[in-house]
């Protein structure tokens, strides 16, 4: 992996760009987008871009791989390039982008540290920039040859077959192949991306959870209407489906990719989820009541009420369906009979010894789910999140 001259000079210089990478990586994103507007305008998530939270998860992707390295200079940190590639995979990357990216990072790196950027440093840096990009070449090309498609050809036509209004903000749209050929195969808690034309000719692309059953012939997808927030626009793609989209439309979906997805075995499983975090785990459970799953489960779910729970009929049946599961639902307000109030507390919630959990929600939610559960003796190793839009759990480490 990363050489020993090189690990030193990373070492000795990671302080500094460790320091500087925000300004690093917003620098990048100005030049990159300046030579290549179409990135922007049909790749790139422009709300992201507005709020800064790209930036943020790139800069702590690289920091988090650079470390890694310094440290662990025999390996590399498998996780977190599965779950960039699947990413990556679902948006159509290609393996000729990456040098496109190098050179305009690397342009940056230089602007912003200037003189400190020696020859010797920069090939440091330029070593630590394609162990990460070819690691990721290569998985993605065998996250598309998984999937039977050409590099970066991931998008077929769908059709609307339903829409339902599940709750005020959420939207389910049941999707079939428009050409009538059989879905491709997913496993339950991956997502796909999702591309749509805006009003002003933008192809802006977002990742939505699979929440049917992987045996379906058919798939189904729920979106939340994404509101803005202080200085951060409406969600634009949200929008867009939840005031165009309806039986009989069509749109381009891609290939189904993502690393949140159940292992093999018996061990006890922990599902836990807050808001439209419950998508995965709804494609988890209709997996487990398909295969007739015997093994215990604890199904972990907040919301602000019942009345937001989008699915929630669907999240409670499927709990009832398993023949050892206990199922826990808190609401910040109206709670009902069976349910709990205020915030998930797993205090008097027993985790079995082994158990394997899977979190997605907002980052306050599942880091603070992640605590209590290492606190009861959950393995670091068998925790596992999905995050929607840019991974800030790194950028926050």
């Amino acid at each position: 992996m990363l050489t020993a001259q090189s690990a030193t000079v990373v070492r000795a210089t990671l302080p500094a760009v460790g320091a500087a990478i925000e300004d690093i990586t917003g620098l990048f994103y100005e030049k990159l987008f300046a030579a290549h507007p179409e990135l922007l305008r049909d790749v790139f998530n422009r709300g992201n871009q507005a709020a800064g939270t790209q930036r943020q998860a790139l800069a702590g992707s690289i920091a988090a791989f650079a470390g890694y390295l310094v440290d662990h200079p025999d390996d590399r940190p498998d996780v977190m390039l599965n779950r960039i590639a699947h990413k990556h995979a679902s948006l159509g990357v290609r393996a000729d982008q990456y040098p496109v990216v190098r050179q305009h990072l690397f342009a940056a790196i230089a602007e912003v540290l200037g003189d400190a950027v020696t020859p010797e440093v920069a090939q440091a840096w330029d070593e630590v920039y394609w162990l990460m990009a070819n690691a990721l070449i290569a998985i993605e090309a065998r996250l598309y040859a998984g999937q039977g498609v050409a590099e970066g050809d991931v998008w077929r036509e769908w059709e609307v077959a339903a829409r339902t209004e599940e709750t005020a903000e959420v939207a389910s749209f049941l999707l079939r192949p428009a050409d009538g050929a059989p879905a491709p195969a997913f496993k339950a808690g991956q997502y796909v991306s999702v591309q749509v034309e805006l009003a002003d000719g933008a192809r802006q692309i977002r990742q939505y959870s699979l929440t049917g059953a992987p045996s379906a012939a058919t798939r189904s997808i729920a979106v939340k209407r994404v509101p803005g927030t202080a200085g951060t626009p409406d969600g634009e793609v949200s929008h867009h489906l939840h005031t165009h989209l309806r039986e009989g439309d069509r749109v381009r979906v891609s290939a189904p990719y993502g690393d949140l997805v159940l292992e093999a075995g018996d061990a006890p499983l922990l599902l836990a989820s807050a808001g439209i975090g419950c998508t995965p785990m709804l494609a988890m459970l209709e997996d487990l009541v398909a295969a007739r799953h015997e093994g215990p489960v604890t199904v972990v779910h907040a919301d602000r009420s019942p009345a937001t729970h989008a699915l929630r009929i669907a999240h409670e049946g499927l709990t009832a369906k398993l023949p050892d599961c206990a199922a826990h639902f808190w609401y910040e307000r109206q709670a009902g009979a069976g349910h709990r109030s205020g915030l998930v507390d797993l205090t008097d919630v027993a985790v079995a010894p082994g158990t394997r959990a899977y979190l997605c929600g907002p980052l306050p939610f599942m880091r603070a789910v992640r605590e209590q559960l290492l606190a009861k003796g959950v393995a670091p190793a068998d925790l596992h999140y999905e995050v929607f839009g840019p991974d800030l759990w790194l950028a926050a480490a």
